[in-house]
Formats: C-alpha cells, structure tokens, sequence
C-alpha cells in the first residue's frame, strides 16, 4: 500500500502509477531531499515534537542513504511516485517505525517547494560560475585585440570601424547583466517554504528559522499559501536562462559568419568543428549552430512554465509537477552551453588583416569624411552629400576613399586638404571616438578595467 493509501480502498492502476510518477527525472533532487529531511528530524528532536532518539536514528539513516544513492547502490521503484516517497520508504524499511514520524508537520507540498529552490540556488551558482569564466575570456581577448579595427555593421552592413577588443566588450556587457539577473533570482529563491505544510501550515510548534539557517537560507516564506504554490524562482530561472541563451545565440551567428569564406574574419579550430560525409572541403561550425539552435529549447521552457502556473488556482495542483523537467532542461541546457561554448572562443583564430581591409574597403569612414568637412566650415547635410558622391564613385571604380588623390577629392569639394588623409585613416577614425564607451584602444582599456572592477563582485567562492 502506499503511503496515503488509507483512505483508498484499491490500488491505482498500473497505467496511472507510470503515467502519475515522477522518480524518472525528479530523482536528481535525492541530494536537495535528504539534506532538507536531516535539517527537519533535527528540528523535531530539539523542539521536543519528537524525541532527541528518534530523530538521530532518522538523521543516521538518512545519512546511510545518501552514502548508498552517491555509490550506485540504490535503485528507485517507480511505484513509490517521487523522491520523496522513495526516500521515506527506504528510511522505514531501515529503521523502522521511527522512520515514519520524519513527516511529521510537513507535506510533500512544502518537502518538493524546499527541494527546488535549494536545487536552482545550487543550479544558479553553476551558471554564474560558468559566466565568470567567459566574461574574464572577454576581457581578456578585448585587451588582446584593442587596437585592431574591423568594419562596425548596422542592417549586417559596414557602417563604421571599431575594433575587434571593443566588439568583444558589447558582448562582455550582456553577459555581465546575466550575470546580475541571476544574483536578483538567486535573491528571491533564497528563501525557505518548509513549514507552510499543504497550504495551511501547521499546529505543531515548528522551528522554522532553525531549518532555514542549517540548510543556509536567508528568510522564510511568510505564507503558506504561497510557500507552496510559488514558482515564480523557476520562471525567473528560465527567463534569465533565455535571455543568457539570446545572448549566446547572437554571438554564435556572428561567429558562424565571421568563419564563412565570405566574411573570413576567423577560424574554427578543428576541436571545435566537423566535417560533411560528402563533401571534403567542408568544416562547420556545428558547437555554434547547437547553441544558437538550443535557444529555442530554452525559450520553449519558459513558456511552458508560464503555460503551466497562468490558470492554476491557490493552492498546490498536480500540473506543478511539470515544473521540474522545464527548470532541469533550461539549466542542463544553458550550463552545457556555457560548457562548450567557452573553449570554442578560446580557440577561434582571428585575421586581424582580413578584418582592417574589410574596414577599409567598406567605406566605413565615409563619415569621418563628412566630419571633416564639417570641420572644415561645411554643414552636415552638405558634407554628408559630399561623402556620399564619392562612395558612389568609388564603389564603382573599386577603389577606397584613401585612394583618391587631394586634386580628385578637390573636384567634390574645395574644402579637401592634405590633413583629410590622416583624418580617414582607421587608426585616426578609431582613435577619435575616445568617449566613455567608444571603440578607441583607449576608451576600450578603461573599458576593460571598469569591467574587471564589476566582474570582481561575482567572483566564486573557492
């Protein structure tokens, strides 16, 4: 019989017992589980409602438990629904009547509620160490490539040149905001439901706050209502997971163009790359199109979190079981993403050379052409036609602005002196956008040292 299966008069069905089952992927919390049953028997036996005795000998075989799961020499049945019930069942068939009063003041309702959220804080600081590791890749590879240009896109077309170091700090900001996206839900999942019981928390004199610190949580839930009903650390999880993965996408596209022979900004290497069965020539970039394919994943796991809790009255239902595989994919998803991802940069081979002569013959200072015309005395919109003339031309001739001589750039305007060479330039044009946030080698170095003050703050704890 099982464990609530007093009040039944028969057996569920075979069909229902694997349709209503939940050991085949809530098993991974067995850690999550025991851990919150020691720190609940413990606070039995010191508030007295059950004796000092009883509660070690359930410490003890919950500890022997844990010891045999972690060795391999446990196997779940499928008949005992979840983690918990296999658990609670293990524990009375070693100790005996004792082990059936570690339930006592707690539901599976607020028992499953702890378990996840000590899972997803423990899942957060995975995540936020693997994104440590990449922002301190990113600036490491911004200090490297600082100074070297290459085209700036806008509509995927050459619009300005900025420099390889400053392109690789855009995407060192994003990730330092998942970064702090992760530490705000981590804020709101520190936070410990035991104790709410079912719904309607309990009469016996529980020691919640004695839990909370032993298991290392900040606070306690202040309704138990809502203690067991509340998911919202799931959802955020997987919207910080999705926007992470966003981030990542964006990244592998650019990747996965930079290493077309179109573009030929820069190299997979071939621990990171595979061929094709047909075509000998071929070498793809398959770890960045899984990613930028495994986003979608992740986006579907948030949804169907949403999907799940949108219609759902107070307080627990069954449809929240649903909530676990959603979390565990978008978390397996997005660390081994993170996983793959890294090493793949590290080792990406950059053309620094393709990248500047794509600047040059992008026409990418078309508008520091302008700017200097500007300066020169010429209204914008003047200047701006100007430069735009000699695009024109000089796209159809095949040739750069550079290229021309001062008395052709004097048959558009007057204006052009011997100084407009050096003010085209990449080096000059780069250089100029020195303000807080630009592309030039300076403003990219205290770029990187600002990012490296902010990063601090979400170092790992060794």
């Amino acid at each position: 019989m099982k464990l609530w299966g007093g009040r039944f008069e028969k057996d569920t069905a075979k069909l229902m017992d694997d349709f209503h089952s939940s050991i085949g992927f809530d098993a991974r919390l067995y850690k999550e589980d025991i851990r919150g049953s020691i720190a609940h028997a413990r606070m039995l036996g010191r508030t007295g409602i059950i004796a000092a005795a009883e509660a070690q000998a359930i410490i003890d075989g919950l500890s022997g438990i844990l010891a045999d799961i972690e060795s391999g020499s446990v196997t779940f049945m499928a008949d005992a629904e979840d983690i918990h019930m296999n658990i609670e069942t293990l524990l009375t068939a070693r100790i005996g009547e004792a082990g059936k009063m570690l339930h006592t003041g707690r539901s599976r309702n607020d028992q499953v509620a702890l378990d996840l959220r000590m899972y997803a804080k423990s899942s957060i600081v995975s995540v936020q160490k693997a994104l440590y590791g990449l922002c301190g890749l990113l600036l490491a590879l911004a200090d490297k490539h600082k100074a070297h240009c290459m085209p700036g896109y806008t509509h995927l077309q050459k619009a300005q040149p900025i420099t390889l170091g400053h392109h690789f700090m855009a995407y060192f900001q994003m990730f330092l905001r998942d970064m702090d996206r992760f530490s705000d839900c981590y804020r709101r999942t520190d936070v410990m439901p035991l104790g709410s019981g079912a719904l309607a928390a309990t009469t016996y004199p529980l020691d919640r706050e004695m839990v909370a610190k032993e298991l290392g949580f900040s606070e306690i839930t202040q309704n138990s209502l809502d203690g067991v009903s509340d998911r919202d650390f799931c959802i955020e999880f997987a919207a910080c997971a999705a926007i992470c993965m966003m981030h990542l996408s964006r990244f592998c596209e650019e990747i996965i163009l930079w290493s077309t022979s179109e573009f030929a900004f820069a190299a997979l290497d071939d621990a990171y790359s595979t061929g094709s069965s047909i075509m000998p020539q071929k070498k793809n970039p398959d770890v960045a199109e899984l990613v930028r394919g495994k986003t979608g994943r992740v986006f579907g796991d948030l949804m169907g979190l949403l999907t799940v809790m949108k219609g759902l009255p107070l307080a627990y239902n069954k449809d929240m079981q649903e909530d676990k595989e959603a979390f565990f994919d978008a978390r397996d998803t997005l660390l081994g993403c993170l996983g793959i991802f890294v090493p793949m940069l590290e080792t990406l081979q950059f053309d620094t050379e393709r990248m500047e002569e794509g600047a040059l013959l992008g026409y990418t200072n078309a508008t520091d052409l302008a700017d200097y015309l500007v300066v020169k005395g010429l209204p914008f919109r003047d200047a701006h036609a100007v430069s735009g003339s000699l695009v024109l031309a000089a796209s159809r001739e095949g040739r750069g602005l550079s290229d021309y001589t001062l008395q052709e750039l004097k048959a558009y305007s007057p204006l052009f002196e011997a100084d407009v060479y050096d003010a085209i330039s990449l080096e000059a044009c780069v250089s100029h956008r020195n303000v807080t946030g630009g592309p030039a080698p300076d403003a990219v170095a205290r770029s990187i040292q600002e990012g490296k003050k902010r990063l601090e703050k979400f170092r790992p704890e060794e």
